[in-house]
């Protein structure tokens, strides 16, 4: 049987676990949540530890935490609940945060779980008993000081927001646009035909296609670094409705300002506390460019995935890398599966838009969000898929994808399309003719023409130049 302790909270006492670094009120979240089974994700939690870190320097420069309020603390003993909360911000204390997603609205279940933790180990750091239900350093009065869950907890939100996007997902970006971007670079001299309607169409070069695919990560890193952006501005400062009671004036921004210097993401504080209180529609704001990352991402694994299709039945103008069997039945058989990951993942991110909306608008009644957790699980998970896929596509797919050159070459002088290069000589609907007299015979459109003498041989060979199709010309 576990070993217990007592704690307690404003309602009482309550047992917990005797090893815990936790309290009564997370206790009780734990005993009235047991929902999923899903926890904030480590990033939220670490970044909770790291606002509780800016909160207690700000605080300490201020003189609030040893001045002449409640219980003042030693120096000794605040520079141990620094030392806590920054332990619990590098994730040394991964295992105390038991709190299911699916709690209270605003997130004070687990922001009291992280005020406990911190409050407990500065207890055990400053030489105090931690498992005494009176606290050396309090979790309310100490840890929390100047702030309340409504201003802090959409504070860590912010922040492990940004740093998340700031050091995972656009390092992955930027690796993929420049794995494609050479790619690019290398099948520029390959000519392959286009498709518009999964149709044949007039040729280009395969270095074009993928210098476009190219593009859409560029575009994308844009987009990531606009989502990152979309949440500097930090509530913290606020309190419980927006007008900063029981806090001091420069609070919000020298918390940012700490912020922003252990993150090296260039955080402020809100421009109007009301409104960050209450709403969090940076958040959807920032989600939603993740959205469109994750559509452009399924567009270009779904791409290169029908390129790469056959290998004698399908197009096959890429190899892609064979990472495992295909089939259990069809032996040889071997699938695009980075590919098909890629498009799990970011439809999962494309559903997880609406619940990110969804939350924004019905959770911000008048001065409060009431959807917080689920808003902190849900935007933190689709960095992450969309980081660590990312990163997989390069490595088990991009980077060892191969041009068939001669598959690509082939198909270009097949193709009806080619008639598109006669339009200036001939006129559209004799061209239009030819392509399908040749559909039905059988004949490429270069057989046709010479057989029918369309056009002199010079003028007919610079006419079906395929290079000359790939490019504007005079």
């Amino acid at each position: 049987m576990t070993e217990m302790r007592i704690e307690r909270d404003s309602m009482g006492t309550v047992e917990v676990p005797a090893e815990a670094y936790y309290g009564a009120q997370t206790q009780r979240a734990v005993d009235n949540f047991p929902i999923s089974g899903w926890r904030l994700p480590e990033s939220m939690v670490a970044a909770m530890g790291l606002v509780k870190y800016a909160c207690g320097v700000a605080n300490r420069d201020l003189g609030k935490l040893t001045g002449s309020g409640k219980n003042p603390l030693s120096d000794d003993q605040v520079e141990a609940m620094l030392r806590a909360a920054l332990e619990v911000a590098e994730g040394k204390m991964s295992d105390q945060f038991p709190v299911d997603v699916f709690q209270t609205g605003s997130g004070t279940s687990s922001n009291m779980n992280v005020n406990e933790v911190i409050s407990n180990r500065a207890t055990e750091l400053a030489g105090g008993d931690r498992t005494t239900p009176e606290k050396l350093i309090h979790p309310n009065d100490h840890v929390n000081m100047g702030q309340s869950t409504n201003d802090t907890f959409p504070t860590a939100i912010h922040v492990a927001t940004a740093v998340e996007i700031d050091r995972s997902l656009i390092p992955a970006l930027q690796r993929l646009h420049g794995e494609l971007a050479q790619k690019a670079a290398d099948w520029d001299k390959v000519i392959k035909i286009g498709r518009t309607h999964l149709m044949d169409a007039t040729p280009l070069r395969l270095g074009q296609e993928f210098g476009g695919f190219a593009r859409q990560i560029e575009l994308s890193i844009a987009r990531a670094e606009a989502a990152r952006d979309a949440v500097l501005e930090l509530p913290v400062g606020g309190t419980a409705v927006g007008s900063g009671i029981n806090t001091h004036p420069e609070f919000g921004a020298r918390v940012a300002k700490v912020l922003a210097g252990k993150t090296g993401v260039p955080f402020v504080e809100a421009v109007n506390h009301f409104e960050a209180n209450a709403q969090r529609d940076a958040v959807v704001q920032s989600h939603g460019e993740l959205k469109c990352v994750a559509q452009t991402l399924f567009n270009v694994a779904n791409n290169i995935r029908w390129l790469g299709s056959g290998p004698r039945c399908g197009f096959y103008e890429v190899a892609l890398p064979s990472r495992q069997p295909g089939s259990s039945i069809m032996p040889g058989k071997v699938n695009p599966v980075m590919c098909e990951s890629m498009m799990q993942l970011t439809a999962r991110v494309m559903g997880n838009d609406t619940c990110m909306t969804i939350s924004g608008a019905a959770g911000g009644n008048f001065q409060l969000n009431i959807m917080m957790p689920v808003l902190a699980h849900t935007i933190l998970e689709s960095i992450h898929l969309l980081s660590k896929g990312t990163g997989a596509f390069v490595e088990f797919c991009i980077d060892g994808m191969q041009a068939n050159e001669d598959v690509c070459e082939a198909a270009v002088e097949k193709s009806l399309s080619m008639c598109t290069s006669l339009n200036p000589l001939i006129g559209y609907e004799t061209a239009a003719k030819l392509a399908k007299e040749a559909f039905s015979t059988g004949q490429t459109i270069r057989e046709l023409c010479r057989e029918k003498g369309v056009l002199p041989e010079e003028t007919l060979k610079e006419a079906l130049d395929p290079w000359s199709m790939t490019e504007p010309q005079e």
